[in-house]
């Protein structure tokens, strides 16, 4: 049993967390609450991991023979560096945000021991939030600041004791994340995010007591009874082999876990503890005065514009821009359903601004304004990659990839890494580029990446495309003679206006809005909800175009995938022509998988 944290423990706990995520990858991967084919987060994980693994191999490769063995902070860093660049996914990237909290708190550590364990479990709560745009319970989230929480209460100083409780409590949250998400009620399953924080926590609590008994965290049950039919389908166990310990008991009225009788606290409910970040309304330096520069001397924008959200969503708005800018003001009169806000802020850069303003609500009325007497003469000299722009598009699929290249885009298949759109960045030789991540798993991803690249030198905005339709709407407005903010802006805009649909094959049983629908079914999606269920792809595929379309639309662009049906697109075009003789009608093949139809109304 180890008192002190060392670099060895970090290394076995590297290869334990990546072991158990392989053998429970399936499992995780079948813990989707969506019926799409797009269940991955047990291979997201293990992708991530595997990078990590990576970067560390080839460090102790490096300094062998060096001499001395480093303290876990280096080893920690090294692990979390390489997580941040392999990241798939949302869970990759929460996953590498919670190493990089914990080894933040180890390289200013001496000795790590049971209260430097729970401290770094709380900085990479920290960190994890802070990663999130919407940040929701019931997720990833909720468990590792459980395991936070019970780490730091526990006030022990025993390493093996700490890790010991954060595991066991990290399973009492994910026995709870039904509870706190309707979705994982209705699908009667876990957080799959917080299921693979479970296992690593786990090999963590393995890697510290080498040799001692196994970690005592409580068995889980990932399904419930409202899930009988999915899981013997799926073949996901009730109860993951590798827990131990007391049973969570999960309530046969409501279908979702109830809390355990050994949860602390003489048995009241757990509840995750709030994460309160510092809003910064203004600089330090400026401290909000009219003419100041703030924190961005020589260059800035103000950003101004009206925007339709929720209070909920205003407040997360301010937290997001307070980080990014100054003179920040939001107000509101509260009219409306949503309400209608004035946002305002100087940035250094106006597309991230916008971008949050998007995740937050509808914006509107968007207006960005140099701000006078910040200009510094050094930009008169940049050179010409500064003065280029590029452009990154994800997308599957022969016709897409052609389509997009066809725009100058460089395209990269799906669910690429950090690391990857680091690359295809640099492939543009532009020093502004945009992101399309044509898909909201890939959005973090794209996110982390635009902060790496921005580090080196390249202005990076993601506009945050749900559908390759999406990207198609904003490559068509971009326009090389605006400032790279407004052409970021009009691109957004573009994308916001275009509705997405898409035609696919449910991937398990589930219940949606539609209704119930069954493995093999074919699902008619709009703006990732299920409108449409049945069999016929051409009758399913009509049926989602008369519901996007009764919303109104002058312009549809229908992809085609790549086991589109001889004469599809004929019967495509043949009800669009006699149901909707007014609209305009693009057809291309894209050749995607998973995805038999994709749908654009402008």
């Amino acid at each position: 049993m180890l008192e002190t944290l060392d670099a060895a423990a970090v290394r076995r706990w590297c290869d334990g967390g990546l072991e158990a995520l392989r053998a429970h990858q399936r499992e995780i991967d079948e813990l989707n609450v969506f019926p799409v084919p797009d269940g991955d987060t047990g291979t997201n994980l293990v992708l991530t991991l595997t990078a990590a693994r990576e970067a560390l191999t080839a460090a102790v490769e490096t300094r062998a023979g060096s001499g001395d063995e480093p303290g876990p902070g280096v080893p920690m860093r090294r692990m979390a560096r390489g997580a941040l660049l392999g990241a798939r996914g949302n869970s990759g990237v929460i996953v590498s945000q919670i190493l990089r909290g914990m080894a933040d708190t180890f390289t200013t550590t001496v000795a790590v021991r049971g209260g430097e364990l729970a401290r770094a479990l709380r900085t990479a709560t920290d960190a994890a939030y802070a990663a999130v745009a919407r940040p929701v319970e019931g997720t990833v989230l909720s468990v590792v600041a459980g395991a936070a929480e019970a780490a730091g209460r526990i006030g022990s100083d025993n390493l093996v004791t700490v890790a010991r409780e954060a595991a066991r409590a990290a399973a009492e949250a994910l026995a709870h994340t039904p509870r706190q998400l309707p979705e994982l009620a209705r699908a009667g399953v876990v957080d799959a995010g917080g299921r693979g924080l479970c296992l690593l926590l786990d090999a963590l609590v393995a890697a510290l007591d080498a040799g001692g008994a196994p970690a005592s965290s409580p068995a889980v049950p990932l399904t419930t009874g409202a899930s009988a039919t999915r899981s013997s389908a799926a073949g996901v166990p009730a109860v993951p082999s590798s827990a131990a310990g007391a049973s969570a008991t999960w309530s046969s009225a409501s279908g979702v876990p109830a809390v355990p009788s050994s949860a602390a606290g003489a048995g009241a409910p757990f509840l995750p503890p709030a994460v309160v970040p510092v809003v910064r309304e203004s600089s330090p330096a400026g401290h909000g005065r009219p003419g100041d520069s703030g924190p961005f001397p020589g260059s800035g924008y103000e950003v101004q514009f009206l925007l339709d959200a929720t209070e909920d969503a205003v407040r997360r708005l301010r937290v997001a821009l307070g980080r990014i800018g100054d003179s920040l003001v939001v107000v509101g009169t509260g009219e409306g359903d949503p309400p209608t806000w004035n946002v305002h802020v100087h940035v250094s850069e106006a597309g991230p601004a916008i971008e949050a303003g998007i995740e937050a609500g509808r914006p509107h009325r968007i207006t960005v304004t140099p701000l006078t007497g910040h200009r510094h003469d050094s930009h008169r000299h940049d050179n010409h990659r500064h003065d280029s722009r590029g452009a990154v598009v994800v997308a599957a699929g022969d016709g897409l990839a052609a389509l997009f290249e066809a725009e100058g885009a460089v395209v990269l298949d799906r669910n690429p890494s950090t690391a990857e759109i680091l690359a295809a960045v640099a492939a543009t030789g532009a020093g502004s580029v945009v992101l399309l991540p044509n898909d909201a798993n890939t959005h973090a991803v794209a996110v982390s990446a635009a902060r790496e690249a921005e580090a080196q030198g390249v202005r990076v905005s993601v506009v945050p495309t749900r559908s390759p339709v999406q990207a198609l709407a904003a490559l068509a407005v971009r326009d090389p003679q605006r400032p790279f903010a407004d052409d970021v802006i009009a691109m957004a805009e573009a994308a916001g206006a275009c509705r997405s649909g898409e035609v696919c094959t449910a991937a398990r049983d589930a219940f949606t809005v539609a209704g119930q629908c069954r493995a093999g079914d074919l699902l008619g999606l709009v703006d990732g909800e299920v409108h449409v269920i049945g069999g016929d792809l051409t009758e399913v595929s009509r049926l989602l175009l008369d519901r996007m379309l009764g919303g109104g639309g002058e312009l549809v662009t229908l992809v085609l995938g790549a086991d589109a049906p001889p004469g599809f697109e004929e019967e495509l075009r043949g009800h669009v022509h006699r149901t909707w003789p007014f609209i305009e009608l693009q057809c291309y093949a894209g050749g995607q998988p998973r995805y038999h139809l994709l749908a654009g109304v402008e």
